[in-house]
């Protein structure tokens, strides 16, 4: 064995990294090793696997180069005995070696990287950097691209005029909220703020256009709504002669759509949109009116044992097979449909194994309530609340769910089918963190981002108040009845208890009111690439 000191010098001064170079032929690499030394990095080195081995046991390193053809015992197996050593290491095969099976044994065994020699210092450098620095790059460079764009973000959001404008500032909002999620509290404060005042601006013009949408349906003016899905979305499709699976995932977000397209960007071509919820952006009545095609106050003149007032204790979503009927009943479809709800893993995972059953189907819709009963539980344990802390985790759980739950199965089979995959929401939900005072009797609803009643005592310059429910095609249990929707991060809270009840419901994921996470909502169509 040979020590080379002059190549395994160590520097008192602070390193880029602390490198272990196996290979018989180091003297030959002593020119790359210079080089890495004057880069900032501390690199030892030796001539064969047993050595190497014996380095890992005594040192921590961030990186090891190792060659394949050594003498002793080869680099795979030093590769996997090292891996038992230091399993998160990442280690770079540099070999001569450019036979297949080697490169596959290789890549199998977890690698890092794999150069094929003559390796230049350059080349060498770049592995380094991709596998050492990384992180700390991509986010300093995310960081740059941000500052640099802030200013045109900040323009887009002072000119959006329409539902097209306001769906791109959200798009941006959403890509950097994800790529700064790693970024220092600074640069993600400065996003929030400026995603807060995208917020404020957009219920600015949710109110000042919302009632004009709900008069004229069929002004071009107004956006992709609720009601409109089915007709303009699935109802096309079907007349194609494709089959159809309708996934409403409740109370789903833009930026857990963005989480988990990974997962699924191999099984299917993705055409992604979004669309806009009805007010209350509430299971109640948004996925009600995507079911029937019709806003609430139709359903319930129309149907009124479909439809469940906000004070009864029924479940307000009981009926969305029913409703779907009514749907194909009145435009006379004569499509055959199966309706499931998915509410825990057992319940999917017999879905799954029912899917060449309901091949048969035209259409079917299945409703997966795992979001919304996160967000419940986030809100009534501390212990959820811990693990969905931030937005960030939020999201994590949403991966993990997707990932790990017969739900990532059900996509894999949707894949090798020759359905059409809709998948949407019917809602989504915001972070809440400031309280605004409401008075109201005891039969005012208990939603903490809108309330109706007759008896409601607010302060109109914090709200969104429809005074007149028909004209936002509402039902109106009392002729009195009047509506408020919270904007923005704002939540209602009664002036009784008032300090228990802020702190108990801050920094809870609400729905029902007016903000860019709850009413831009994804719609994706997804063809399975084998088809």
């Amino acid at each position: 064995m040979t020590d080379d000191r002059h190549m395994n010098m160590k520097t008192e001064t602070t390193t880029n990294g602390h490198l272990l170079w196996a290979d018989d032929e180091i003297e030959l690499l002593k020119g790359h090793i210079l080089f890495l030394q004057k880069k900032g990095y501390e690199v030892d080195t030796v001539t064969n696997g047993f050595d190497a081995v014996d380095r890992c046991a005594e040192n921590t390193y961030d990186l090891i180069l190792l060659d394949e053809n050594m003498p002793g015992i080869s680099g795979l197996e030093t590769l996997n005995r090292i891996k038992d050593i230091s399993p998160t290491t990442p280690v770079v095969m540099v070999t001569k070696s450019e036979e297949e099976n080697i490169m596959d044994q290789a890549i199998g065994s977890k690698i890092a990287d794999y150069l094929i020699k003559p390796v230049n210092p350059t080349q060498i450098l770049l592995s380094l950097k991709k596998n050492i620095h990384q992180r700390q790059i991509v986010a300093e460079h995310t960081q740059a691209a941000y500052q640099q764009s802030f200013s045109t973000l900040g323009m887009l959001i002072d000119d959006a005029t329409d539902m097209d404008d306001w769906e791109e500032v959200y798009r941006r909002l959403v890509t950097w909220e994800l790529q700064l999620s790693d970024a220092d509290s600074a640069m993600g404060e400065i996003l929030a703020n400026q995603k807060e005042e995208a917020n404020r601006r957009f219920a600015r013009f949710i109110e000042r256009n919302y009632l004009d949408w709900m008069a004229n349906n069929e002004s071009a003016s107004r956006p992709l709504m609720s009601p409109d899905i089915f007709k303009r979305r699935v109802f096309p499709l079907l007349d194609k002669g494709e089959k159809v699976f309708f996934i409403v995932i409740d109370n789903f977000r833009f930026d857990q759509w963005r989480t988990i397209i990974g997962e699924i960007s191999e099984l299917f071509n993705i055409d992604e949109s979004l669309y806009c919820s009805i007010l209350p952006t509430a299971t109640q009545y948004a996925r009600n009116a995507i079911f029937s095609g019709l806003m609430p106050n139709i359903i319930a003149e129309m149907f009124p044992d479909l439809w469940v007032d906000e004070d009864s204790e029924e479940g307000k979503n009981l009926n969305e097979a029913p409703l779907i009927q009514t749907l194909f009943k009145r435009y006379r479809r004569q499509h055959t449909f199966s309706y499931n709800k998915v509410n825990d893993s057992t319940a999917a995972e017999r879905l799954v194994a029912r899917l060449p059953q309901l091949a048969k189907y035209d259409i079917n819709v299945c409703v997966l309530n795992f979001i919304d009963m996160l967000s419940h539980a986030r809100t009534e344990s501390r212990m959820v609340r811990e693990l969905a802390s931030n937005e960030a985790a939020y999201r994590s759980i949403t991966l993990s769910w997707f990932r790990h739950s017969a739900i990532g199965d059900l996509f894999k089979s949707l894949a090798n089918s020759n359905y059409r995959v809709i998948l949407t929401t019917d809602h989504g939900s915001i972070r809440c963190q400031t309280p605004i005072k409401v008075k109201g009797d005891k039969n005012t609803n208990t939603n903490l981002r809108y309330k109706l009643g007759k008896n409601l005592d607010y302060n109109l310059k914090e709200v969104f108040e429809i005074a007149d429910p028909h004209r936002a095609m509402l039902p109106s249990p009392n002729l009195s009845t009047r509506y408020i929707f919270a904007r923005g991060d704002s939540f209602f809270a009664y002036p009784n208890n008032y300090n228990y009840y802020v702190s108990y419901y801050r920094d809870t994921f609400q729905h029902g009111g007016i903000s860019m996470e709850e009413m831009l909502v994804p719609l994706i169509e997804l063809t399975p690439k084998r088809r």
